[in-house]
Parts: structure tokens; C-alpha cells; sequence
């Protein structure tokens, strides 16, 4: 299935603000990638003087050196845009929606992606964890979520966390909860973006529903389903069943484009034979259009 893209949002630098100089901004990122200026310096091949120099504002900084030192401090493709309006130059990456003609090979792609990972669970996600596109066998984890959760856009985290979505078939809540919000933290913490922090303070904040609580005695896990030291896994009751996945997360290499660039598959793997048997005869409700 197939939505349209999430819409535009303003250009997100470290502190929110648009209008400050290349320089505070570019020292910005450097404290937080933890590099001095002549570690950035060396692996940009200039000097720490001249760092400095841009870095408070007494010497401006070419295009090509803004894109570098971008390069180096690992910016995401729509903050190296916010660093070149800061410096006075053009956005150098455009931002596409999804559902333009133009990613019609990117769509066809995904679409094609998503089938393949068939009968395991995948969706794409934007960079709000906006739901854009699913395969089927997602929607029998849908199944019983309130119908207001279901509604464009579509957020994954929304979906996992609040009491009336999937959080109270979620055996492993806490554990599961600690993970999808320390995630969180990890995405809005680079970029700084209000809205992301508004998501998170909201989901935050959900009560945790004492159906899904650990020493509830009918979500108790036989041996087999015990956690993987490998990796976490999540237990989730489905249609009566207690199903046991673990996520794996592919995104595109070198994207050019804003929208590319947040663009995230979230496959989910059956962590145990008995999910994986579970996943081929698993009933299908009616098709969610997401995004």
C-alpha cells in the first residue's frame, strides 16, 4: 500500500533557529560529534585556524568548504541545507515528495522491497516515524488499534505506545517502551527537530496500561520465547497468539535528496519457529491506507 508523503517541514538545525550564522552553527555540530577543531581541522584538510576563524564569524566559509566539513561532522542531507542558507548559498539537496512523478523509481522500489520481505511485517517510515507505505502482514498487527490511531498520517510510535494502540498486546511493554523512546532521543537529539520533540514528549507521557504489565500471568513467555541476548526482541499477543520479532532497519546509501534521506524499512524477523509458522497463516483484516 501506498500513501502520500509527509508534508513539508522547515529546515531543522541543532538549536531550532534558522537564522544563525554558518559559524555557531557549525560549531554546534562539532560539539556534538565530541571533535576538536583540529580533529575537524585534519579530517577536512584545513587548518584549526581557520576553523576558528569561521567558526566565529571572521571569515566566511566557501560552498565547497561548507559541504565538507558537513560531509565530516556526518550532518543529515536537510541540515547541510540549513548550513548553506546560513553561509548564503542555495540548498544544495532538494526535497522531493514521495508521491511527486519524479520518485516513481524510488516508490516502485520500495513497493517492490516491501513484497519481498513477505510474510514478515515491513513499513516504510518518514524521518517523524510517519507511516508512508506497509505490506500486508502488517495489518494483522493492526488489528484492534482504535480507528483515530488509524488515521492519516499514520505514526508508528503513536501506534506502538498509546494505551488504546498496540501497547496493550505488548508482553515486553517496558523494555520495548525504553527502547522505541531512547531511538527517539537518538533521532532528535542531531537534529533538533520542535516537532520531533512534541512526538516525543507526547508519547512519553503515555500511561502504561495494566493489561501489558510484565507480571500480568497471561503474558508469561515459555523458554523458547525468552529474550534473545542477541538483540531485543518484541513479544506481541496477535489474534491470541504470542508472536516474538525482532526489527532490522535498512535505509538508502548517499541520498541526495531531503526526502530520501529520512526514508527508513523497518522489517520485523520472527524471532522464534513458532512465529514464523504463525506468519504464513495469519488472517489479513481490511487494508489500512497509511500516510
Amino acid at each position: 500500500m501506498t500513501g502520500s508523503a509527509a508534508e513539508s517541514r522547515s529546515l531543522a538545525t541543532p538549536n531550532g533557529d534558522t537564522r544563525t550564522g554558518v559559524g555557531p552553527l557549525l560549531r554546534q555540530w562539532r560539539q556534538r560529534r565530541r571533535l576538536s577543531q583540529l580533529e575537524l581541522a585534519l579530517r577536512a584538510d584545513s587548518s584549526a585556524r581557520h576553523l576558528s576563524f569561521v567558526e566565529t564569524g571572521r571569515s566566511m566559509p566557501s560552498r565547497a568548504m561548507v559541504l565538507r566539513l558537513a560531509e565530516h561532522l556526518d550532518v543529515p542531507v536537510r541540515d547541510r541545507n540549513t548550513l548553506l542558507v546560513a553561509a548564503g548559498y542555495a540548498p544544495a539537496y532538494p526535497e522531493t515528495p514521495l508521491d511527486d512523478p519524479a520518485m516513481a523509481t524510488v516508490r516502485g522500489g520500495l513497493v517492490r522491497l516491501l513484497d519481498a520481505c513477505e510474510p514478515n511485517p515491513a513499513l516504510v517510515l518518514d524521518g517523524q516515524f510517519d507511516v508512508l507505505m506497509t505490506n500486508e502482514p502488517v495489518l494483522a498487527l493492526l488489528d484492534g488499534v482504535a480507528p483515530e490511531l488509524l488515521r492519516p498520517p499514520i505514526n508508528v510510535m503513536r501506534l506502538a505506545l498509546h494505551p488504546l494502540g498496540l501497547a496493550p498486546r505488548i508482553v515486553n511493554l517496558a523494555e520495548w517502551r525504553a527502547h522505541l523512546l531512547e531511538r527517539m532521543h537518538r533521532n532528535m537529539i542531531p537534529r533538533g527537530s520542535s516537532a520531533l520533540r512534541a512526538l516525543y514528549e507526547e508519547v512519553a507521557a503515555y500511561s502504561v496500561p495494566d493489561s501489558a504489565r510484565a507480571d500480568d500471568p497471561t503474558t508469561e513467555l515459555s523458554p523458547a520465547q525468552a529474550p534473545s541476548a542477541l538483540a531485543l526482541p518484541l513479544h506481541i499477543l496477535v489474534h491470541g497468539q504470542l508472536l516474538s520479532f525482532v526489527s532490522t532497519m535498512t535505509t538508502f546509501n548517499t541520498p541526495m535528496d531531503v526526502t530520501v534521506s529520512e526514508l527508513a524499512i523497518e522489517m520485523f524477523l520472527p524471532a522464534d519457529p513458532r512465529t514464523a509458522a504463525a506468519l504464513t497463516h495469519l488472517g489479513q483484516p481490511d487494508a489500512v491506507q497509511a500516510g
